[in-house]
């Protein structure tokens, strides 16, 4: 792919998140101009470091359609990760339609793995918004974002005290580190040719006793894991204080393990990257020594 000149600013819809943020650095690194990046969310004073090296900082929250307008006028790539409130679909549409009024020359949605026709709970409303997108005239690139290696490795503590708890069976996820697929946004948000593209990104796939066995090493103790049925699992998530229907949502999201819808190949993730996405062990190490 080729790398263009692009005039107008670069806008991260979600900047304050982790994936959002990264993705800046990741922009930053590629030299992009920092005065060419629009960095966005609503807890902006995350940002600060961002806006001291000259990134323009912009409060918006999604649900003010007038502010998300605001904040795309002129815009020429635009990045938009996908919100976690409960209507962020209708918060999606906002952006995908405040983007096809600007003009914008990309639109690049963070989606998740097999979104179109998965069964899991939680690619419900990424399917939604690929439906979207594609009555859309804005041109788009969606990223079919499979696990975070961070969405284990987060909850070491826990994992201390009370061992791995999971429904999956001997199913497999495709993991990588969040950087990575920050590094991949911003390739295809500097780069030409990727319109109209769906790419499938995850790392290795691996199982939940593999993740255990691989936090064990990293932190020096043993880390049990235990399979439980999928209601159980759900009983559990609620009693830690995890709230409806976010229970019913993650333990089903195991059962889709199991089913084999969270593993993709990593031909695409290893394309964008240019190289080997990081392997489990050396990813987990990774994310626990950077805390």
């Amino acid at each position: 792919m080729s790398t263009p000149t692009i005039p107008g600013p670069i806008v991260v819809l979600g900047a304050t998140g982790h994936l959002g943020r990264l993705t800046v650095e990741q922009l930053l690194e590629r030299g992009v101009e920092p005065g060419r990046l629009v960095a966005t969310g609503r807890a902006v004073e995350r940002l600060a470091d961002l806006a001291e090296r000259g990134v323009q900082v912009v409060a918006v929250d999604r649900d003010d359609t007038a502010a998300v307008r605001s904040v795309l006028e002129g815009a020429e790539r635009v990045l938009l990760v996908s919100g976690l409130d409960p209507h962020r679909v209708e918060q999606h549409r906002t952006v995908i339609e405040a983007a096809e009024a600007a003009g914008a020359q990309l639109l690049v949605y963070t989606s998740g793995p097999h979104a179109s026709t998965s069964s899991a709970l939680l690619m419900q409303d990424h399917a939604s918004t690929e439906e979207i997108l594609a009555a859309s005239s804005v041109p788009s690139t969606v990223l079919r974002n499979a696990w975070y290696v961070e969405n284990y490795t987060g909850q070491v503590d826990t994992y201390r005290e009370h061992g791995m708890v999971g429904a999956a069976g001997e199913g497999r996820v495709s993991v990588a580190p969040r950087r990575e697929y920050a590094e991949a946004a911003a390739v295809v948000l500097t780069e030409d040719g990727h319109a109209g593209k769906v790419y499938e990104l995850g790392g290795e796939a691996v199982t939940l006793p593999e993740i255990a066995a691989a936090v064990s090493e990293a932190i020096g103790e043993t880390v049990t894991y235990t399979d439980v049925p999928g209601e159980r699992l759900r009983e559990i998530l609620s009693a830690a204080g995890v709230p409806e229907p976010l229970d019913a949502a993650f333990a089903d999201a195991d059962r889709a393990i199991a089913a084999g819808e969270l593993r993709v190949p990593t031909a695409d993730l290893e394309a964008l990257l240019g190289r080997q996405a990081t392997a489990l062990r050396p990813a987990v190490a990774e994310a626990l020594t950077a805390g």
